[in-house]
């Protein structure tokens, strides 16, 4: 069995509750975004474990010197690819916490969107034998895009991220990755979304698996980004260096020196991306100014 390893901490997030998979009801849309203070410099991005914390801090941080947004993307962590054992079919879930902020978008979402920040829905394995690289059918694998993208359309979001972490592939009798699975996959997504981002967390089967029968599905992502907090590592795939993020922190846990350097190393090498992890409730700006200093020249600025 394929087994992964990695330092980021898990929460409730792969735990089942009883509520619904997708409860598709209205049509939402995002909100006009107004333009944020203009900043020069790489994308930041902040994971939010919605288990725990509130999605609404990645609006709390602005640049002491302009204004502009610490962070430029929030990433709502995690809605599910689950396995229906009866249909033996994929589908996307979201727990009791992803499925309130979704429902409270007006509340949760579109404050981050009318202040410029991009919110985007990570999907990991929820150790059910179901994951990215294991659909046996172009069919299959177009059935989940597009619960996918209803589920970007109906909530008013900006993109989808996918984790290819706890799938346990072969469990419930599912197959082993394959090397269709996910180019099908990332092929009809980004057919469905074409304005939309899509994002890597570069790891596990999938993320090794991104050409097939003459496609390389590498383009179609927007972003791709190093999944070991505290580290520098180059993703794997042909992406611009403006689109990758070789650094990646957890804010709190990885040294302010650390994040320090690899936001230094980022613009140095000329790379586009500033991955960061479990932003929570407390005021975190020295920590957020450990990167915000090397990538916009300014301190970072938190407000309650």
């Amino acid at each position: 069995m394929f087994t992964l390893v990695r330092n980021r901490v898990r929460t409730a997030a792969l735990a089942l509750s009883a509520v619904t998979a997708l409860a598709f009801g209205t049509t939402g849309t995002a909100a006009a975004c107004a333009p944020a203070p203009t900043k020069q410099g790489p994308t930041s991005v902040a994971y939010i474990e919605v288990n725990s914390n509130s999605l609404l801090n990645v609006g709390k941080y602005t640049l002491a010197d302009g204004g502009g947004n610490a962070f430029d993307v929030a990433v709502i962590f995690a809605a599910n690819i689950n396995y229906d054992t009866s249909t033996k079919e994929a589908y996307l879930y979201f727990n009791e916490n992803v499925q309130r902020v979704l429902d409270n978008a007006a509340t949760e979402i579109r404050p981050l969107q009318q202040q410029g920040i991009k919110v985007v829905l990570s999907v990991l394995g929820n150790h059910q034998g179901a994951g990215f690289a294991n659909f046996t059918s172009q069919q299959a694998a177009s059935a989940f895009a597009k619960q996918m993208s209803d589920a970007v359309a109906t909530y008013g979001l900006d993109g989808i991220d996918f984790d290819d972490e706890y799938a346990e592939y072969g469990r419930n009798g599912t197959t082993q990755p394959n090397d269709s699975s996910f180019v099908y996959l990332v092929t009809a997504l980004r057919a469905n979304m074409p304005d939309k981002i899509i994002s890597l967390y570069n790891i596990g089967p999938a993320a090794s698996r991104l050409s097939y029968g003459g496609v390389d599905v590498s383009s179609k992502f927007d972003y791709a980004w190093n999944p070991y907090y505290g580290t520098w590592l180059v993703p794997g795939i042909a992406l611009p260096k403006s689109q990758l993020s070789p650094a990646a922190v957890e804010i709190g846990r990885t040294a302010q020196s650390t994040v320090a350097s690899l936001a230094s190393r980022t613009v140095s090498e000329g790379y586009g991306v500033y991955l960061t992890y479990n932003l929570d409730g407390t005021d975190r700006s020295a920590d957020v100014s450990a990167f915000t200093r090397e990538l916009y020249g300014s301190d970072a600025l938190y407000t309650p």
